[in-house]
């Protein structure tokens, strides 16, 4: 089984997958979409994702601001986990996302991508984040049963 990480923005959706071991993840594509609020493409192409990569639980990245709050971002990612668990019958976990756009950028240019291709690969790397993010957490609280 493997989990699947999305970053999802207004106008695309980040994905990247866990490796079997749930260790490590990997940034796959970016899904994009015309207009906000036609999702039907977008899901359809993660169900095709799930399949072919055999996921068993999806990582969604929560947007809240920087002070802990809640805004019309946090409703619209809640309300495409509820239509992401009905349409696939997966478990959505939400994830923190605060400050991977921010990593996810810092990441590209030291790695040394141009100002101008950045925004073409920061969706998918900031899944990486999230999905990293959350098997970090995994692990660290498996090896804190495992020890305590």
């Amino acid at each position: 089984m493997r989990i699947m990480g999305l970053d999802f923005g207004s106008k695309t959706i980040g994905v990247a997958i866990s490796d079997e071991l749930l260790l490590t993840a990997q940034g796959i594509e970016i899904i994009r979409r015309k207009e906000e609020n036609k999702l039907r493409k977008s899901l359809a192409r993660i169900e095709e994702l799930i399949v072919e990569y055999g996921v068993g639980e999806i990582v969604l990245g929560l947007p809240k601001n920087m002070n802990n709050t809640e805004g019309e971002r946090v409703r619209l990612t809640e309300e495409f986990q509820d239509r992401l668990e009905r349409r696939t019958g997966l478990p959505v976990r939400l994830w923190d996302e605060r400050l991977t756009t921010v990593a996810a950028d810092r990441f590209m240019m030291e790695a040394g991508i141009r100002r101008e291709d950045r925004q073409e690969h920061v969706d998918r790397i900031a899944a990486v984040f999230i999905l990293q993010g959350y098997l970090d957490y995994r692990k660290n609280k498996e090896n804190g049963q495992q020890n305590g």
